[in-house]
């Protein structure tokens, strides 16, 4: 009897040596719903015959950031460079057997970073631990890819580890909505034109789905991957940032070449403290997280203690995470900042914060 690796082994290779066009996109989108499904299903078993325990990690500060690597990448020295954490450094690899947390301190931002084991060939169906260590990963808010010049050819396995385990890099989530119909068949509503996907496959992908009748309203130029993701709704759309390590170790012409073939990466040394303070500088502006300084009316703001808020928050988020009260009895907002035309500026709910801005929220008695 064929195993589910062996079917999964078989489709890849099929969409691997049949040339995409517009004769075989139908056949390619049904074989990628049929390997999505199969790879849940393998996970799915595996999970079922599970043993022994996963790693506990107890989340701390505003943000989660996750040191993702090939084994003895140097994971662990920067961890220690970063943070306050005592990871164990040696020269070999798999030092890392159990996730060490830090707190790396920064603009007021405390933000957690976790060195977990190496991600190895098979992670993402449970080899090495891969779905424990994985699963951090998907609960995190920052992915750190780390590579070192002797292996930067290992970053792509790693990458294909986290898109099978459903962490989606540096992408929004796909922008279509399925409203399920008793009958009538597959209706699309188009508000953009597709031009990476046709509306046969469409419908071929969501029929695999048991989807047979449902108006399908799409937002953007659709790909078989990114229809997949959406119907299935499980994977996690996460910012990363590629660091390369030893560049010390490395002449100035490679470093040119590596950094030409990477997508915003931070060459740096963690052994001799090179450039970790642009590193630092990269992980808060990727966390997309903004500073809110507090004023009770009449007095003057705290500015040592700060409300970490992602970007885009307005005044009604802030009054969420103050206390329900806040937001029952709003009366108005005054603003000093970025936001604000002009200093104590008069504003509703619906008003987006800035980084750096002052605010006093003003209650009904």
């Amino acid at each position: 009897m064929v195993s589910i690796e062996e079917k999964i082994k078989a489709i890849e290779e099929e969409i691997r040596n049949t040339d995409y066009n517009k004769a075989t996109q139908h056949h390619i989108g049904k074989l990628k719903a049929k390997l999505a499904q199969l790879r849940e299903e393998l996970i799915k078993k595996r999970a079922s015959k599970g043993k022994g325990f996963g790693f506990a990690v107890k989340k701390s500060g505003h943000a989660t950031a996750v040191l993702i690597g090939s084994p003895s990448v140097g994971k662990s020295t920067l961890l220690n460079q970063l943070t306050n954490a005592e990871s164990r450094v040696e020269a070999y690899d798999f030092t890392t057997l159990d996730v060490i947390p830090g707190v790396m301190e920064y603009k007021e931002l405390k933000i957690q970073i976790l060195d977990i084991p190496g991600i190895i060939t098979g992670a993402s169906i449970g080899k090495g631990r891969g779905r424990e260590v994985l699963s951090i990963a998907r609960n995190s808010d920052l992915i750190l890819l780390m590579i070192d010049p002797p292996r930067t050819e290992n970053l792509q396995s790693v990458l294909k580890e986290l898109y099978d385990a459903g962490i989606r890099l540096d992408q929004e989530r796909p922008n279509f909505t399925i409203k399920k119909t008793i009958k009538g068949g597959i209706k699309l509503v188009l508000t953009i034109k597709l031009t990476r996907i046709d509306e046969k496959t469409v419908r071929t992908i969501l029929n695999e789905y048991g989807i047979h009748s449902a108006e399908i309203t799409i937002n953007e130029d659709l790909t078989e991957d990114r229809l997949i993701d959406g119907i299935l709704g499980n994977s996690v759309y996460l910012p990363s940032v590629v660091v390369l390590n030893k560049i010390d170790t490395i002449k100035d012409d490679e470093m040119i070449k590596i950094k030409n073939r990477f997508k915003d990466i931070v060459a740096v040394s963690a052994m001799n403290k090179i450039n970790l303070e642009e590193l630092r500088e990269k992980i808060f502006n990727k966390l997309n997280m903004i500073r809110v300084y507090m004023k009770p009316r009449g007095k003057k703001p705290d500015f040592n203690d700060p409300l970490i808020v992602k970007y885009g928050s307005k005044i009604e988020d802030v009054c969420d995470i103050l206390h329900k009260e806040f937001k029952n009895k709003f009366k108005y907002a005054q603003v000093w900042g970025k936001s604000a035309r002009f200093p104590g500026q008069r504003k509703g709910l619906n008003h987006v914060l800035e980084d750096g801005d002052v605010l006093t929220i003003i209650r009904d008695s």
